[in-house]
């Protein structure tokens, strides 16, 4: 009998996992071309330096952080990105031209502490610059240097590199980017690339030539008009976003203190629902339960990382074997599509995705001042108009008991949102 279980079990799982992978090799195909580095199958996870700490950095920070990753339990839960921004170098070069670590903050060097990383189960990510210096103009910029630094980076163990776009030769860039790019596919390791143009020159309409993420916004601030901004901003540019190349509306601010629990929930849903890298920016070694229960919730993170689980009592429907077995399978789904704006009325918006299965995403958000009842109704989005749904709360954590046939209707607080994703039963 479990013999019979597991070949029915592998038989089914291989199919799935086949169907997926001939889907996503397809797109891929199509839709990379230069910087085909097999990174960003989903929006990357992980933490970055600049929201809460700006050039206030150091080594023992950074290990700290990723100590406190894994044992918040966030580095299971997909965030593995340790990630450092702007002034981490020495203001010079070295006499061969070579950034160097600076002395006073990182004095073991970048690879030992890649290797501290790594030791945790983690990536470590570094920050450049398209330019002569950086943003802070507290270190060099990779601007003529491409090639050699791709290759320190490369030979430090790094996994990730933000490219800003500051204090420039004046060229565009679309003609200084793609020179990082070509240097990172020559220095033997893979390394996701993050464009931080800042949005100027629609990069989303060229970035998926060039790097795995682009930034379509000017930086974010802690507070409710520069977040909801960024996610306008950012949902402009939808159709670009795909596997191995993502949108970002720039990191995450929720911990940090200038926005309320309920905002930032919006925060965290908009972030998710958009297909956003997930990138933390508080101090998440002294950080509260409750912004731990923001960023670690599973279903939304689930929607932003294109994952779906088949639990036990969906596998006993399937195979009456799996009676005795204890089993939770997370299975990839390489949709990838970012969700968008459906219905805008005054201060309410409905947003809305697919998601495999036939399922649907869905944010009502209250922008306003006042409690409302907002609808979101199916021929909006993306639901045949007579469908019978059944409706998970994503931050109740709960399938809700009502079945609902051609809309669904929310009480909405201010600055406040509900996120579900939607099962068509009939």
């Amino acid at each position: 009998m479990v013999g019979s279980f597991l070949g029915l079990l592998t038989i089914w799982l291989l199919l799935i996992i086949t169907a997926t992978a001939v889907t996503y090799d397809a797109e891929i195909k199509n839709r990379r071309n230069l910087l085909a580095n097999g990174l960003g199958s989903t929006p990357p996870m992980g933490w970055n330096s600049w929201n809460h700490f700006n050039c206030k950095i150091d080594e023992k920070m950074i290990r700290e952080t990723a100590d406190a990753l894994v044992s918040t339990g966030l580095a299971k839960l997909g965030y593995q990105y340790v990630n450092i921004d702007d002034c981490w170098a020495e203001i010079s070069r070295d006499e061969k031209d070579y950034l160097v670590p600076k002395k006073s903050t990182f004095p073991s060097g970048m690879k030992a502490l890649a290797d501290y990383v790594h030791g945790k189960g983690l990536k470590l990510g570094i920050y450049s610059d398209a330019g002569y210096f950086t943003c802070s103009k507290k270190m060099p910029g990779s601007l003529g240097h491409e090639e050699q630094d791709a290759k320190t980076f490369a030979s430090w163990g790094i996994d990730y590199l933000k490219y800003d776009n500051c204090n420039n030769d004046g060229s565009k860039p679309l003609v200084r980017y793609p020179v990082m790019t070509q240097a990172l596919m020559n220095a033997g390791r893979p390394i996701f690339f993050s464009l931080c143009e800042w949005g100027d020159m629609h990069p989303a309409t060229w970035g998926s030539r060039i790097g795995n993420s682009w930034r379509t916004t000017n930086d974010i601030a802690d507070n409710w008009d520069s977040m909801i901004s960024r996610a306008d901003q950012n949902e402009v540019y939808a159709e670009y976003a795909r596997p191995g190349g993502w949108n970002d509306p720039d990191m995450l601010e929720i911990g940090n203190g200038g926005m309320t629990k309920d905002e930032y929930i919006v925060h965290f849903s908009l972030w998710a629902i958009s297909k956003a890298p997930l990138l933390i920016g508080c101090d998440v070694r002294n950080t509260t339960k409750d912004i731990i229960s923001i960023i670690a919730n599973k279903e939304a993170i689930a929607v932003n990382q294109g994952m779906f689980i088949i639990t036990k009592s969906q596998l006993i429907y399937l195979i009456p074997e799996c009676q005795t077995a204890m089993i939770k399978f997370l299975v990839t789904d390489r949709l990838g599509v970012q969700a968008k704006k459906v219905r805008m009325e005054g201060d309410w918006e409905v947003w809305a995705g697919p998601l495999s299965k036939y399922r649907v995403v869905v944010v009502i958000l209250n922008r306003g001042a006042w409690r409302t009842a907002i609808t979101a109704h199916w021929d909006d989005i993306g639901i045949p108009v007579g469908s019978t749904v059944v409706a998970r709360d994503v931050w109740e954590h709960k399938t809700l008991k009502t079945r609902f046939v051609g809309n669904l209707t929310a009480t909405i607080d201010p600055h406040a949102c509900k996120m579900y994703v939607l099962r068509p039963v009939s």
